[in-house]
């Protein structure tokens, strides 16, 4: 064991600076294996020796143990200290410079120690790209198989947490390699790329090549497998891809849905609002509405409070859907929905509410709804302390008023000061309405764009 490191450094810059090359790489290894015992100073103090190693010796050999030592002392300190000395010290457009002519071991060692540095040191990315380290990596992903594959994928992976890397790779012809990204790798680089193709699937046009490189398979697979954060990123990285068109209808056939179901059981606020968001985004398909309802009812019939209330949320939602409306009576939900507005905490009975007055619009669900008890249930929250309960249950009352074989059902409703309120307001809205289209009717094609700020 070495007890006097000042020592010790000095015995170590005078062999690398007089020896010969293999002294040089014993020394240099032997470096490297203690950087797991060696104080933070020395290997400090240690790095631009390193680094003018490895840019000025003539032999590749020694160049090689020079990166491997650096490799190593990467990955040591407390957060990314020693990674981002490395980087500013200039080792990596070094490494860059030399990785352009290395082949075999050499190149494998360079390849290895950029890993390192990009990993571990944030700000080393930036360095990378800079010095045309991200052309030359996708440059090397369309030549390379094997194992150093991976580690230039991680690379990659690395990079693309930066924006302007996201902006340009497209250009570059990296998106594939992106994607690939996804599937290989350790699982912190998969959920970064997974993360990378989430923002890049915003934009229209890009999503339609993810759909097309096959971004979804490869998303729901990291999906299964990641751990409780790779599972948050991948699940808003895959609603984003699955909202493209082509993806919607497969999207319930390769299983996805219960992976949603599984966020929104979760106790995570954020995995449940993607769920929420997703499913809804999912339901304009009839097949995706059909599997949704019925987790959804699943849920509903659990005693998961916090469940239950993001899943009243979703069938809310999806009640405002016309062809969703169906599949959510035939799903079994509307006794449930009612056994919960009289029963239900206070947020889960907001949810339900609004979901019911949503349904009652369809004749259908009105039937469903006065066999299920839901009447007595709602002329009672007319009066309720909660001004949103109290809409929600004029709102659907008012429907069933409009029903001429409902109507002597609530006429104890008529009475009630909030029923009246949401009355008079519905007319208010369809007289705005109707002034709103006859103004329109009236109006020229120059009133419509006399301001140049309209057209």
């Amino acid at each position: 064991m070495i007890t006097n490191w000042e020592e010790s450094f000095n015995l170590f810059q005078k062999v690398v600076s007089s020896s010969s090359k293999a002294v040089q790489i014993r020394a240099l290894i032997k470096v490297a294996h203690l950087s797991n015992s060696a104080p933070a100073d020395a290997l400090a103090r240690a790095v631009p020796i390193l680094t003018q190693i490895l840019d000025s010796s003539s032999s590749p050999s020694v160049q090689e143990a020079s990166a491997y030592c650096l490799k190593r002392i990467a990955h040591q300190g407390n957060g990314d200290r020693m990674a981002t000395l490395i980087g500013q010290y200039g080792a990596i457009p070094i490494i860059l410079r030399l990785l352009q002519h290395s082949e075999d071991r050499f190149q494998w060692v360079l390849v290895k120690c950029l890993w390192s540095l990009v990993t571990f040191g944030k700000h080393n990315r930036v360095i990378v790209v800079r010095n045309g380290g991200l052309e030359m990596v996708i440059s090397m992903l369309g030549l390379c198989t094997g194992s150093m594959r991976r580690y230039l994928l991680e690379i990659l992976s690395a990079l693309t947490l930066l924006r302007g890397v996201r902006r340009v790779i497209m250009s570059l012809e990296g998106l594939r390699f992106l994607v690939e990204a996804v599937r290989f790798g350790g699982m912190a680089s998969r959920e970064r790329a997974a993360h990378a193709v989430g923002c890049l699937g915003v934009v229209k046009a890009v999503r339609r090549k993810l759909v097309d490189l096959g971004a979804m398979q490869m998303l729901i697979e990291l999906f299964r497998e990641g751990d409780a954060s790779t599972k948050l990123v991948t699940g808003n990285a895959l609603g984003v891809v699955a909202s493209h068109i082509a993806c919607i209808r497969p999207f319930a056939q390769a299983g996805a849905i219960p992976l949603y179901v599984e966020l929104l059981k979760g106790h995570d606020p954020i995995g449940k609002e993607i769920a929420e968001d997703v499913f809804c985004v999912l339901a304009v398909a009839e097949v995706n509405a059909v599997a949704i309802a019925e987790h959804l009812v699943l849920i509903l019939k659990g005693n998961d409070e916090e469940a239950k209330d993001a899943a009243a949320d979703i069938l809310w939602d999806l009640s405002s859907y016309n062809h969703s409306v169906p599949f959510i009576r035939n799903s079994g939900a509307i006794p449930i929905l009612v056994q919960l507005l009289r029963n239900g905490s206070s947020e889960v009975r907001d949810k339900v509410s609004g979901a019911i007055a949503q349904l009652s619009y369809s004749a259908g669900n009105r039937a469903a709804l006065v066999e299920a008890g839901a009447v007595p249930v709602l002329i009672d929250m007319l009066v309720d302390e909660l001004e949103g309960l109290r809409e929600n249950a004029a709102e659907a009352l008012i429907s069933f008023s409009e029903d001429a074989s409902l109507r002597n059902r609530i006429s104890e409703a008529f009475t009630v000061t909030s029923f009246q309120e949401m009355q008079n307001r519905l007319v208010e809205i369809q007289n705005s309405d109707v002034h709103m289209a006859r103004s329109l009717r009236q109006m020229s094609i120059e009133h419509l764009t006399w301001d140049p700020d309209m057209i």
